[in-house]
């Protein structure tokens, strides 16, 4: 089964013991984007991807569930 970016990110926030909102406040974007992230309805472009990966010292691919 493939794990979606959706996936990703909403483990990477629980485990950092973060809200959306606080998660949002750290990205400089609202607690609504980073919902409708967490849900699938919408995907990030490529600069809040960079902006998240750099936030969670993950890299992209990490990010978005791409494996070797």
């Amino acid at each position: 089964m493939e794990v979606r970016f959706s996936q990703n990110l909403k483990a990477l926030r629980a485990g950092a013991n973060l809200t959306q909102g606080a998660l949002a406040q750290g990205l400089g974007t609202t607690q609504r984007k980073v919902s409708y992230w967490e849900s699938g309805k919408v995907e990030p472009d490529i600069a809040d991807l960079w902006r998240i990966a750099d936030f969670f010292d993950v890299t992209v691919d990490e990010l978005i569930g791409r494996r070797a």
